[in-house]
């Protein structure tokens, strides 16, 4: 792909929200991304209307070729008008569809990447899909078993053993197959998708101190040390556990390509203190590269103009560079 920027399938997510006209916005800041929307055009249309943006909603079919100042749009038709604001059921089998479509595209080979605009999962499971997530419902579509969410900021990136889950689940939710999983889909994506040859991870310990040798819990001694003990066996490069209160400090961040940590609120809350408002939202284990924008659909400010491009710039420009160096791991791209 040397040369080529990688054309990247965008679903702006709730129509109501704020994501069709960051799109535009950002379509018409940022011409030279390669970018083809997967939705309706008439909301693209009246969206960049509203804002008095300049961008042409170009018409596009997969093969076709895209033209300078123009944005090209796959249709996918809403159900309903949408209004800035104010969210409607009837429109929740588009937001999906608009999903199955892009999804589509970047399988079949049409596009290089997948970049996903908020979504609201209210309203979804309102109208009577049941729907937990991009995440889950990309893995559903792949027919993956197991996906892991990374968040990435400029500095640092943090893979979670688990995701949403109560605290008091957490510990049993540690176990050794999803602990050793987790690693070995970081690792991969790091060497296959980031371009890093010998990807250093940093493990988190699960409690206080890293279990202080079995005084703060055993979870350390037996189940995260034995898996990084194999994994350390096959040439995986892991330090740890490491406590999470010293994890963050900058000499170790910059000596590891990721973190893993154990749960949402351990490892998060950093990254998104370090990386507010340019934090991406990356889904590893596809059989297709998927990013997101780090934030809701901020239907309060819907339609205004005061959204922020920056998240979705930040993770429009990831997807592009994992498209770039993306390559066949044993026959598995």
């Amino acid at each position: 792909m040397s040369g080529i920027q990688p054309l990247l399938a965008v679903t702006p997510g709730e129509p109501a929200g704020i994501g069709p006209e960051i799109l535009v916005r950002f379509h018409a800041e940022h011409p030279h991304f390669r970018i083809v929307a997967v939705a309706d055009p008439v909301l693209l249309e009246q969206t960049a209307h509203t804002l008095g943006v300049e961008t042409k909603i170009q018409d596009w079919r997969p093969g076709a070729q895209t033209r300078a100042n123009e944005l090209p749009c796959l249709p996918v038709d809403l159900a309903a008008p949408a209004q800035p604001g104010k969210l409607d059921p009837a429109n929740a089998a588009y937001v999906l569809e608009t999903l199955r479509t892009a999804a589509g595209l970047v399988r079949d080979g049409h596009a290089d990447a997948l970049v996903t605009g908020p979504v609201h999962k209210g309203v979804i499971n309102d109208s009577g899909f049941a729907f937990s997530g991009h995440t889950e419902f990309l893995a559903g579509l792949a027919g993956v078993p197991q996906v892991v969410m990374m968040l990435a900021a400029p500095g640092l990136r943090v893979t979670l053993v688990t995701t949403h889950l109560p605290l008091r689940r957490v510990a049993d939710a540690v176990t050794e197959e999803k602990l050793e999983a987790v690693i070995r889909i970081t690792e991969r994506a790091l060497r296959c998708q980031f371009g890093i040859p010998k990807p250093r991870l940093q493990i988190l310990g699960l409690n206080p101190h890293a279990g202080e040798g079995g005084h703060l819990g055993r979870e350390e001694q037996e189940v995260i040390t034995p898996v990084m003990r194999r994994l350390r066996n096959e040439g995986f490069l892991l330090d740890g556990p490491v406590p999470a209160d010293t994890a963050f400090n900058p000499p170790r961040i910059a000596e590891c390509d990721a973190v893993v940590a154990m749960y949402h609120d351990q490892g998060l809350p950093v990254l998104k203190h370090m990386g507010f408002g340019r934090a991406v939202n990356i889904t590893l284990g596809l059989p297709f590269i998927r990013t997101s924008v780090d934030h809701g659909t901020a239907l309060d400010i819907a339609g205004t103009g005061k959204a922020d491009t920056g998240s979705l710039h930040e993770a429009l420009a990831v997807a592009a560079n994992m498209a770039r160096h993306r390559q066949d791991d044993n026959g598995q791209g």
